[in-house]
């Protein structure tokens, strides 16, 4: 089973890849990074690649409804902006497709993936408060019958979360 919500650009394969619009190259790779904090982001990439904003719009929608991509946002640094947990679940197999998209609803979710392993479910879940995390953990449980084991980050690491797509 594949992440539920989310599509690793990663995983396209090189056939594929090559059959992509041409703007999907420069969007994928070029703007992972240094992504323009401006009023008009779309507009100012638009210009560094020669097209219309409204050309930058249509592909980025594109990307997006064949779940290439999966949003464009932010990463913040861990508990700079409220708390978060990697948490786990030992999901019958029968019950995980169904568990899992009930996992990918939830708001407070970021991405969810199944782990050969009895801890088969694994998702990273985000809140402004602890408070509030502890009442979707609680609520997980409540609702699915299956306890979570929350994993709370003890010390950070940075990990470069960028991909090279360039061939």
């Amino acid at each position: 089973m594949k992440d539920t919500r989310h599509s690793p650009v990663a995983n396209i394969n090189g056939s594929a890849h090559r059959e992509l619009n041409p703007l999907f190259d420069p969007l994928l790779n070029d703007f992972q990074k240094d992504f323009p904090l401006t009023p008009t982001p779309f507009a100012d990439i638009a210009a560094d690649l020669g097209v219309t904003e409204e050309e930058i719009l249509v592909n980025l929608r594109e990307l997006n409804d064949t779940k290439i991509i999966s949003r464009i946002g932010p990463v913040f640094r861990p508990h700079r902006v409220g708390t978060s947990t990697l948490a786990a679940m030992a999901v019958p197999k029968a019950q995980l497709q169904e568990i899992a998209n009930y996992i990918s609803a939830l708001p407070e979710v970021n991405h969810n993936y199944e782990r050969e392993h009895r801890f088969n479910l694994w998702f990273v879940l985000t809140a402004s408060t602890e408070e509030h995390l502890e009442a979707v953990l609680t609520e997980i449980e409540q609702n699915t019958g299956i306890t979570v084991m929350s994993l709370p980050m003890l010390e950070s690491y940075h990990i470069d979360l960028g991909f090279d797509l360039k061939r």
